[in-house]
């Protein structure tokens, strides 16, 4: 297993390092926000895989041929007090920093999710307050506040999007289905599951910059796919306006861009899902990129990537999951 742990830790640095970078770059995901999301993915997923994978492999590499073979001496030493005279001290320390490592991202992981749940929770409880039923329909309710202010509130069956006096005194009909139907779409899409997962790989690594890159990208393409299902249905030029409107409403209360959100619950950030932003750490400058970024794209279109080349990513995304997992899994692959 000698190969397989510096081929993995060398596979752990291109991931979080240069192709994280490269890809925040790139001009290509604004053609394909959802292929680039995958993407994503796949570099967070596999980035993670080899960094623990390399310590483990390292470490069980004088007790077994392959992981499994190793695991399973391990567990001898552990549970039946076999002998440990083969582990070196470095093999030790890769070992323990693997399963801090792990433990680390997984609690990270839960705490994120809980800080959440809690901040969603309690603006829920004060929009039950402050907030009143809107003759848009069912899940939407309307603040009192001057400034034009959408966003949605993910909650399973108590999912909500809230709109603001302002906003809806600012909007035309055609601009508010415009609003409606793009927050829906995060509603629908899951989005703030995405928003979770990246928001809990940037605290649990927020020395690393390609978590923030990673985070940054994210947050613009869920808004680009948001996008994308508004334009089904409403022109493009409506949609730039209420853009253009609930921006100014987002970013015009402060430094951090609160927003009306800000009103409902103190010192958090708002954009497009209330409550998950605050954990995330998103603040009112990125929301302003994520603004330019989603305009730009609508005044000066670009034809979606061609099927080869959405091909291509994808075939790339299974092969950045298949090449850790194949490594660590497959015995003797390579020696």
């Amino acid at each position: 297993m000698f190969w397989t742990s510096y081929l993995l830790a060398v596979l752990a640095i291109v991931l979080a390092w240069p192709v994280p970078i490269f890809l925040s770059r790139a001009q290509w995901p604004a053609r394909s926000p959802f292929t680039a999301m995958l993407l994503w993915q796949a570099i967070a997923l596999a980035g993670g895989l080899s960094m623990i994978g390399a310590m483990l492999v390292y470490g069980l590499e004088p007790i077994g041929d392959n992981l499994i073979a190793g695991l399973r001496a391990l567990a001898g030493m552990v549970l039946f007090n076999a002998p440990t005279t083969a582990l070196g001290f470095w093999h030790l320390f890769a070992l323990s920093a693997a399963a801090l490592l792990t433990a680390h991202l997984v609690f990270t992981l839960l705490l994120t999710y809980y800080r959440i749940e809690r901040q969603r929770r309690r603006h829920r409880e004060l929009l039950a307050l402050l907030a009143s039923p809107s003759a848009e329909g069912a899940g939407t309710v309307v603040i009192s506040h001057d400034s034009p202010v959408a966003y949605c509130l993910p909650g399973g069956a108590r999912s909500v999007t809230v709109l603001s006096d302002g906003l809806m005194a600012a909007l035309e009909p055609a601009e508010l289905r415009a609003v409606l139907i793009h927050e829906n779409a995060h509603l629908s899409q899951r989005h703030h599951l995405l928003l979770w997962a990246f928001a809990a790989w940037r605290q649990a690594l927020p020395w690393l910059p390609t978590t923030r890159l990673a985070q940054e990208s994210v947050n613009s393409l869920i808004e680009m796919l948001a996008d994308d299902v508004a334009l089904k249905t409403e022109s493009k030029a409506t949609l730039i306006k209420a853009i253009a409107i609930v921006a100014s409403g987002s970013q015009g209360s402060g430094p951090a861009g609160s927003g009306a959100a800000a009103d409902l619950l103190p010192g958090q950030d708002n954009l497009a899902l209330a409550g998950v932003e605050a954990a995330a750490g998103v603040t009112g400058s990125e929301s302003a990129r994520t603004t330019a970024s989603r305009v730009s794209r609508l005044l000066s279109p670009r034809p979606q990537l061609p099927a080869s080349a959405r091909g291509t990513v994808l075939a790339g995304c299974v092969l950045l999951l298949a090449l850790p997992t194949a490594l660590l899994i497959v015995p003797g692959l390579l020696g």
